[in-house]
């Protein structure tokens, strides 16, 4: 790690958040937890902590070393090899599904005479010029960012409870459908999408500068975008209910844009628009870097930023052309959140099992 690419444990925090947030902010979350989806975040909360532990403790244990890299030191270059091989696969893929979700609602709200593929080619352009630039300028852009957001959403919030459109018997009855259903709706649903994502951050730990506070910080980020969601969801079933909240593609968007606060706060969907722009744009550029990362690693090439232009044109034609309507692009994200990104976490914990074993017969041998 070089002092130029040194991120600090302030900029880890916002970057964390901003990506928690990035489109689960303004998409249903939990297939289908309706009343309960803010209970089910927070029950989600743990599971995601253990996650990010997991991957701090690779970190200690291979500090220099990527997610490739350790695979390949675990299990050896034969096998770890095509490990990394779908892991890279999976960042690109999950990269260009946030830019498709971007694309798709500025389509429906503002921009319904635009090219898909112009929406995308701009916001693409801007993930390869930053990636490019280095990771400590993303980090560095992600601080500042971090306070638009927050004041965003302190606004819209603060619009929405004032303009008396939320009705608390919409989040009534509490457990409703029982325990057992609530926590379906948190594992695997919400624990994998947003908080299993973070096994992008296998690509970015090895750059912090003060990696003791590394649990902590990270910690504090996921309690904060927690709350943040859980409370925006629980906004989001009060207003629009239950039922529409499943249905609509954007609960976030239409939630606003009932908004009329003194007939003279009106229209604060660019609003929402914006902060889907600011969370998709760091949440892709994050899944974007974890690619070219692992891909100059897997490929041995000097020079990752160099890969930022290959790897940013193919997310890119992926985005524009793994499905062609957004019901059949819902569907996919489906089968990533209940199939594909379970069996990656899961791979994540039989190369802990299999670390320790090791471990541990070193230490019996040295004995």
């Amino acid at each position: 790690m070089s002092k130029m690419s040194a991120i600090s444990p302030t900029q880890l925090f916002a970057m964390i958040i901003l990506f928690e947030l990035g489109t689960a902010l303004v998409v249903p979350i939990g297939l289908g937890a309706g009343t309960n989806a803010w209970l089910s975040i927070l029950l989600a909360m743990p599971g995601g902590i253990i996650l990010y532990i997991l991957i701090v403790y690779f970190d200690k244990q291979y500090p220099t070393l990527i997610l490739s890299g350790y695979i390949r030191k675990i299990v050896g270059a034969y096998i770890g090899w095509p490990i990394s091989l779908l892991y890279l696969v999976f960042f690109i893929y999950n990269s260009a599904r946030n830019l498709r979700e971007a694309g798709d609602l500025l389509i429906t709200s503002s921009y319904d005479q635009t090219p898909v593929v112009f929406i995308h080619a701009v916001m693409i352009s801007a993930v390869i010029y930053v990636i490019h630039k280095g990771i400590k300028v993303l980090f560095r852009v992600g601080e500042i960012y971090i306070l638009i957001m927050l004041s965003l959403g302190i606004i819209s919030n603060i619009a929405v409870i004032f303009s008396g459109a939320i009705d608390i018997r919409n989040l009534l009855p509490i457990l409703g459908e029982g325990w057992i259903s609530t926590i379906r709706n948190a594992y695997p649903n919400i624990f994998m999408f947003p908080f299993g994502e973070l096994i992008c951050f296998t690509t970015i730990l090895t750059h912090l500068k003060q990696k003791k506070i590394a649990r902590k910080t990270g910690i504090l980020a996921i309690i904060a975008s927690t709350i943040l969601l859980s409370m925006t969801h629980a906004i989001e079933v009060a207003v629009i209910g239950a039922g529409v909240y499943n249905r609509t593609t954007f609960p976030l968007f239409t939630v606003i844009t009932t908004v009329e606060l003194a007939e003279y706060l009106q229209r604060l969907d660019s609003f929402v628009i914006l902060a889907l722009i600011i969370g998709v744009f760091f949440k892709m550029t994050i899944y974007a870097y974890a690619a070219s990362a692992i891909a100059a690693d897997i490929f041995s090439f000097q020079e990752q930023r160099k890969l930022a232009y290959p790897v940013g044109v193919i997310i890119f034609l992926v985005s524009v052309l793994s499905a062609w309507s957004f019901p059949e692009h819902n569907n996919e994200g489906a089968t990533v959140v209940n199939i594909v990104l379970p069996v990656l976490v899961a791979i994540l914990v039989l190369l802990l099992f299999i670390h320790l074993i090791k471990k541990r017969f070193m230490t019996d041998r040295t004995i």
